[in-house]
């Protein structure tokens, strides 16, 4: 992977999560830098943009020294989707091809899950979750016949946080560990 891009993204998150600013500020720089990181697709290493055709695979690109984030590929092939999830950290979604439908999910008074606002996401859009934005949603590739990636940033090592899968519309929640598609930590900072 070069240095280039997502050497830059990192680079820019290091210096924006320094210092301990409020999780407003780093939704909205990391926002900015997320819009520039997939505004052009030229940087993706090949490695991390294989569909598996029986499942979503979310590649681990990066993960900072200290666990302050982490970066994700997520790689959709045709028909794919999450479960309905959370993330329990702050999370920046940036499209960089194809298309994905982002239908998100609240409490109601009762507990149970109700259905909120549907996004679908174009490369080059970016999208933001958290406890506080708005946490609880489900992910699918929004093209039948060909696959789609995004480009993820988590406030966390995300493959080894405890979160959840619920169930539509009791809210019954599970807990799960999502882990990565692949086990090897890449260095970014060499060029293919």
């Amino acid at each position: 992977m070069s240095k280039g891009r997502l050497g830059d993204f990192v680079t820019k998150l290091c210096r924006a999560i320094g210092g301990n600013p409020t999780e407003e500020k780093i939704l909205r720089e990391t926002k900015n830098f997320m819009a520039d990181l997939v505004s052009v697709d030229d940087w993706l290493p090949d490695r991390y943009a294989i569909a598996n055709p029986d499942y979503y695979q979310q590649y681990l690109l990066y993960c900072d020294g200290l666990k302050r984030f982490s970066i994700v590929s997520f790689v959709w092939g045709p028909g794919q989707k999450t479960p309905i999830h959370d993330h329990t950290v702050w999370g920046v979604i940036g499209m960089l091809r194809g298309q994905e439908v982002s239908q998100r999910y609240s409490y109601g008074d009762n507990d149970e899950l109700l259905l909120g606002q549907q996004d679908t996401l174009l490369p080059g859009d970016v999208e933001m979750v958290s406890p506080t934005v708005g946490d609880i949603h489900e992910v699918s590739n929004g093209l039948n016949d060909q696959d789609s990636i995004s480009i993820h940033v988590y406030g966390a090592n995300i493959g080894e946080v405890n979160r959840h899968v619920y169930a539509f519309p009791s809210g019954e929640k599970k807990p799960f560990v999502s882990g990565y598609a692949n086990s090897e930590l890449p260095n970014i900072w060499q060029k293919n």
